[in-house]
């Protein structure tokens, strides 16, 4: 089958946060603009309950691309000759297999691990967390079951320096899964590249974290606990007890570093208080519970 001209493809694109967007941006670098984009709807935030649309729904109005909130659009009104492929990237909602079997080619998910490890809601905290350096991104074929369907493509990608922060490994993966689904995409769809099946007998699963996960042990191990703080960076966050004056305080611990083998705190956030320096909020009185 001759390859396809980038800007023929006829593909819907779903996604919700910020990691789709800069999927989107990958494949826009390429000219591979979707016809549709499907988003979760508006959610209501703030004490003003103000509406607010998601990251992708901001990044289609501003390219002029139509939006969608439901498969609807999606399923009812096809693009003439039929969708020759979907893309679903942290879209938020789990898909249907008639809405999978929809398009020729299926629907393609990057994920940013090395699948099967780290399948799941968090892969780039998770190996953070549990201390993973040998990471990467994948192209996978969706199907019914949580990052599951067989791989396209997949690439290693080398982390300049660990631990990172959740939002620094991000910015380091989530372009490169775009670019490398940007350069497969073509080929796909022209059937010149064919999906692998998993070897499900060594997959792992990342967690879905809450706040809860974030409390700190300050006398553990201070390694284990920089990898916790930058693995937790922005969500859920990472917070410890303290005591002053006979009260408990819950303290948000925002950044830090080990420095000759003990973990230095450079920034908190006292419950109900500004950001700080650490060494400040200690000159208050405060002591580790």
């Amino acid at each position: 089958m001759m390859m396809p001209m980038k800007n023929d493809i006829r593909f819907a694109f779903f996604g919700t946060s910020h990691i789709a967007v800069m999927v989107l941006e990958a494949l826009a670098a390429e000219s591979l603009v979707p016809a549709l984009i499907v988003t979760l709807p508006q959610k209501k935030q703030g004490r003003g309950l103000t509406e607010v649309a998601t990251d992708v729904a901001a990044w289609a109005d501003a390219h002029a691309i139509p939006l969608a909130h439901d498969w609807t659009d999606f399923e009812k009104n096809p693009p003439a000759g039929g969708w020759d492929v979907a893309i679903v990237v942290d879209y938020g909602k789990i898909l249907p297999k008639h809405i999978l079997d929809i398009p020729k080619n299926g629907f393609l998910n990057m994920h940013p691990s090395l699948l099967p490890r780290l399948r799941g809601p968090s892969p780039m905290r998770s190996a953070i967390l549990n201390d993973e350096r040998d990471t990467g991104v994948s192209i996978m074929r969706v199907d019914e079951e949580m990052d599951h369907g067989p791989v396209v493509a997949q690439k290693k990608v080398i982390v300049p320096e660990w631990p990172p922060r959740n939002s620094e490994l991000e910015n380091l993966l989530v372009p490169e899964g775009g670019a490398l689904l940007a350069r497969i995409l073509p080929e796909y769809v022209a059937g010149e590249l064919h999906a692998h099946e998993q070897n499900h007998d060594v997959a792992t699963y990342s967690t879905k974290f809450t706040k809860s996960d974030g409390l700190l042990d300050l006398s553990d191990d201070p390694y284990k606990n920089l990898l916790k703080i930058r693995a937790f960076e922005k969500w859920p966050g990472t917070h410890a007890f303290f005591t002053r004056a006979g009260k408990s305080i819950r303290v948000n611990v925002l950044d830090a570093d080990i420095i000759n083998g003990k973990l230095y705190i450079h920034t908190v956030k006292p419950e109900g208080k500004n950001e700080m320096p650490y060494e400040k909020f200690l000159r208050s009185g405060a002591q580790p519970a």
